[in-house]
């Protein structure tokens, strides 16, 4: 015999007999029965209708409006400060000393990267090797170099001349083959790129003995395990998958050597800072605009690099990560989308 799911309701429904307790909740069928009824406002909606708050955090915006505040008073005196000269910053901005400065930057910058980047590489070999020797010769270079400031280094190859007036190739301790005369060979711009590559290799040989060492050490046995030369073990296999851990410690350091071009001045080269500073002497009245200059092209030099750093790293992290991480354009795609389903779902409720 069928029963309607009217009758259901009316016997659930029904006052409890004398001397029944009466049940301290409905049945769940009478309950999902009248949630059903047409017409009742009072029926609850389901779960998936209903609109969730998000937990509320004072402190949060408080935090928030503060920062918010200071920097639209930094920005207020930036733009209303006449001390700072926007006129004049802007006269000096695109001038052809300081482009010449900012070319002499970049160049010396590309030249003691990538020596310095070669340079840590033997010396963290050397760290690596079975040879006491170089061992010992990686880590006390390593040490000193890390320990002298740079510029003392610059001002000490600047006055090399003093020491050795001539350098030689040829026997040693015999006769010489080739003689060359120091002060010729060793011009601004060579002093410069010397001093800021033997300052680099230093930090980079910690840089990459630290990413090797990062590399999984059942990778070196099976690459010894398929009976492939040293040579090979370490360019095709160990040092692509070091260069994950490497990347973003020597971007670091690339963006310091790109701040420690400014030491160069000392040794008479005029780079970015130079030229700055030069002017600044010509001109007194312009010495804020002129720094904040060179600040603002420091700034798009670092932006630059961080820039190529992000797209190296999410090259590098294929296969390490199952999802690369979103660029900023996909970041900027998803955040667009998002707020367009929000504000639907919004105007749905």
């Amino acid at each position: 015999m069928s029963e309607s799911p009217g009758a259901v309701v009316s016997l659930a429904s029904a006052p409890p007999a004398e001397g029944t307790p009466e049940p301290s909740s409905e049945p769940r069928t009478a309950r999902l029965a009248e949630a059903d009824r047409p017409g009742d406002d009072t029926a609850p909606r389901p779960l998936a209708a209903q609109r969730v708050l998000p937990l509320r955090r004072p402190g949060r915006w408080i935090a928030t409006a503060i920062v918010l505040v200071l920097i639209a008073q930094i920005a207020h005196g930036l733009v209303t400060n006449p001390f700072y000269q926007w006129d004049r910053f802007q006269y000096w901005f695109l001038r052809p000393t300081i482009l010449d400065g900012l070319l002499i930057t970049l160049e010396v910058t590309a030249y003691s990267a990538v020596l310095g980047l070669l340079g840590g590489i033997l010396v963290a070999l050397g760290r690596l090797s079975r040879s006491p020797v170089l061992r010992a010769v990686s880590w006390t270079y390593t040490w000193l170099f890390r320990s002298v400031p740079l510029i003392v280094v610059l001002l000490f190859l600047y006055n090399f001349s003093a020491l050795y007036k001539t350098l030689s190739l040829g026997v040693p301790f015999g006769p010489a083959f080739f003689t060359f005369d120091e002060s010729r060979l060793a011009t601004d711009i060579v002093v410069a790129v010397v001093g800021l590559s033997l300052n680099e290799a230093a930090y980079a040989s910690e840089v990459v003995r630290s990413g090797i060492l990062a590399v999984d050490q059942g990778q070196h046995e099976a690459a010894s395990a398929l009976g492939l030369p040293k040579s090979y073990q370490f360019t095709k296999i160990v040092f692509p998958q070091a260069l994950r851990s490497i990347t973003p410690n020597y971007v670091n350091l690339l963006i310091n050597l790109i701040k420690s071009t400014s030491l160069v001045f000392y040794v008479s080269l005029l780079d970015l800072f130079g030229s700055a500073q030069s002017m600044g002497s010509t001109y007194p009245g312009d010495i804020v605009p002129l720094l904040l200059v060179a600040t603002v092209w420091y700034l798009i030099l670092t932006s630059a690099v961080s820039v190529v750093q992000f797209y190296v790293e999410r090259h590098f992290s294929r296969g390490a990560t199952r999802t690369l991480p979103p660029t900023p354009s996909q970041k900027l795609r998803t955040g667009l989308r998002d707020l367009r389903a929000r504000a639907r779902k919004e105007a749905a409720l």
